[in-house]
């Protein structure tokens, strides 16, 4: 067993860097579209390129995790986040940021399973939950300050600076994972070392792209024949990757992941909780400013609640778990995040702090939990030789989900004002109505939560599955 505090140390700041440069990005855009004399389509481009190569890459990159050791894999794609980061930096025009950000995405898959392959592997079982509510909770605050903090560097050194500012903690993580030298794979002595399937990833990839991209697409094309082909095309490839699955001797996901009704149950949780929460924070950060005629930083202030109830809940939610048990914890927070959202789809000009505070106080204790006590149903389901694949799940569910909550929640604006951009007065009407929408989205995951298990424990790998050998750095077969 490894030694779990660094572990965690690393697996926190893997996935800090990947928070926090998800949350100055949108800070930065403005400057750097004018910096760059840039297009707003183009400056788009700088973070939906991201998320399509992270989306696409995320469940081969767990796989590779479990092939050549997380902790090896978890350092090539912190030290590329960084170098791709010092070249953003650098970056002579659009089209270099955009095909730099592509790289960044590829090496964010890498870093992302890893983090999570790294605690299952470190943590004991029954400490497992604690140490993702760490994390989680440390993610939570990253969203409070990110922005804060990139907003004043972008004021004093511009747009460059907050990616100059990722370059020295990704290089000396990566270096201190290189360094770290406690075993990061499977135990010795198991059947037989864990098989890549490059078949099965590009056609899993290839159907994740496209769905990321239509749903991406959706705010400013809408569901109209524009989406059919992207739609079309993920059904195609996800049909043909089924296909594949059920054929090939060593499938990309593992069957003890795509039997279990209990992974199932939580990557639905997931996908429910992040797409009413973004969608919902998507809708509310327009109210704030155009209809509550806050400035950015007021709004800002409006919604702090939700990191800080984050950083609370997060690491609460693993004594909650192993007290009430997974199903009842994960409900109950689902149940909080559709009371958020609900509180939130009243917002009205006369609205004052109290009602928007206890909204996004709502709607982060409720993710913060349902976060971390679905994460841990997944990574303790999954046998140590398939936690990069269960990883690599989780954050695919939770890429996904976003977007999904984007595109709902436009769509039902929409709907609601017959308008593509509804604004002003005719979006604050619309709120109700897609909030509404995204509420559902959250009962929705309330009710897959019964599907998980009454207690702590239950939700364990499957005695009696074949655990693959320690992973070796010869070519996979």
């Amino acid at each position: 067993m490894n030694r779990p505090v660094p572990v965690l140390a690393l697996s926190i700041t893997g996935a800090v860097l990947v928070a926090v440069d998800g949350t100055v990005l949108t800070v930065a855009q403005p400057t750097l579209q004018l910096d760059l004399h840039a297009t707003f389509a183009q400056v788009q481009w700088t973070s939906t390129g991201y998320l399509i190569a992270v989306a696409s890459l995320l469940v081969l990159a767990g796989r590779l995790g479990d092939r050549y050791g997380h902790r090896r894999v978890f350092a090539l794609g912190t030290l590329g986040f960084g170098a791709a980061s010092a070249g953003i930096g650098l970056a002579p025009g659009i089209g270099w940021v955009i095909a730099l950000r592509i790289v960044q995405g590829v090496c964010g898959a890498l870093l992302q399973p890893a983090t999570l392959g790294m605690l299952r592997a470190a943590c004991p079982p029954d400490r497992l939950a604690t140490a993702i509510g760490v994390r989680a909770s440390a993610i939570g605050a990253s969203t409070a300050v990110g922005p804060v903090l990139g907003g004043a560097l972008i004021s004093s050194f511009g747009w460059r600076a907050v990616f100059a500012l990722q370059v020295l903690p990704a290089l000396a993580v990566g270096a201190l994972a290189l360094a770290h030298r406690a075993p990061d794979g499977p135990a010795r002595g198991a059947v037989r070392p864990v098989r890549l399937d490059p078949l099965g990833a590009v056609l899993l990839g290839t159907g994740l792209a496209c769905l990321v991209h239509t749903l991406v697409a959706l705010p400013d094309s809408g569901w109209t024949v524009s989406a059919a082909p992207g739609t079309a095309a993920a059904a195609a490839a996800f049909t043909a990757f089924a296909v594949h699955e059920r054929r090939t001797a060593d499938p990309l996901l593992p069957g003890d992941l795509v039997r279990s009704p209990v992974v199932g149950a939580a990557l639905g949780v997931l996908v429910a909780a992040s797409a009413s929460l973004f969608g919902t924070l998507f809708l509310t950060g327009y109210v704030l400013q155009e209809v509550l005629a806050l400035d950015p930083f007021a709004a800002a202030l409006r919604a702090l609640p939700l990191p800080l109830a984050m950083v609370l809940a997060a690491p609460s939610a693993a004594v909650l778990q192993r007290r009430y048990g997974p199903r009842r914890t994960t409900a109950t927070a689902a149940a909080l995040l559709a009371t958020g959202v609900l509180v939130l789809s009243g917002l009205d000009g006369a609205s004052g702090v109290f009602r928007t505070g206890a909204g996004f106080l709502l709607l982060g204790t409720g993710f913060g939990t349902v976060m971390v006590t679905a994460t841990a149903v997944v990574v303790r389901r999954a046998a140590a030789a398939h936690a990069g694949v269960a990883g690599g799940l989780q954050q695919t569910a939770m890429n996904i989900g976003p977007a999904l909550g984007v595109a709902a929640a436009t769509t039902a604006a929409g709907l609601a004002t017959g308008s593509a951009h509804p604004a002003g007065p005719a979006l604050g009407a619309a709120l109700g109505p897609a909030l509404s929408l995204l509420a559902l989205l959250a009962a929705a995951g309330a009710a897959l939560a019964l599907a998980l298990p009454r207690r702590t424990g239950a939700d364990g790998p499957e005695e009696g599955a074949a655990v693959p050998a320690e992973p070796t750095p010869h070519p996979a077969r």
